[in-house]
């Protein structure tokens, strides 16, 4: 392989990446300013790692679709696992706390896919969404459900 393609495809890889990894980043820092578990250094992870068996995929198996969208499929029910260890019940109440938390591990596993794919505007926008979500809705749903809390819910056990 010539040097000049090498080169090529590493900074390619580069690219997708790091993209994967700011796009974790950004909502892992909206969780970690929240106080959640999983912070920064999490999404960026699970962000990151989703890119890489994306790209992996990508790279052994070009002209097939079927393989590729395995792998995706595969990234998507393996982080639920993760996600899972985020949720906890607590009190003799149905208490569930994280599930928002969970949810935006499960979300940077798809940026860092579409990441990994060189869907650069598809991950740019759904990063953006993200953040917008998280941030601006928190507010309202503070506001508008004052006796309970979205994210918190705490149901009477039976």
């Amino acid at each position: 392989m010539p040097d000049h393609v090498w080169i090529d495809e590493f900074t390619m890889h580069c690219v997708r990446l790091l993209i994967a990894v700011s796009l974790g980043g950004a909502l892992g820092l909206e969780r970690q300013l929240r106080g959640q578990w999983a912070g920064v250094r999490t999404h960026m992870m699970v962000s990151l790692g989703a890119a890489i068996f994306t790209i992996a995929a990508v790279k052994t198996a070009p002209d097939d679709s079927n393989e590729v969208t395995r792998v995706i499929q595969g990234v998507a029910a393996g982080i639920g696992f993760l996600g899972a260890g985020t949720i906890l019940k607590l009190g003799p109440e149905v208490q569930v706390k994280g599930l928002t938390t969970a949810s935006s591990i499960w979300l940077a596993a798809a940026l860092g896919t579409v990441a990994g794919l060189g869907q650069y505007a598809l991950a740019a926008a759904s990063g953006l969404i993200s953040l917008l979500v998280l941030g601006l809705l928190r507010p309202l749903t503070k506001t508008f459900f004052r006796n309970s809390d979205t994210s918190n819910q705490s149901v009477p056990h039976n």
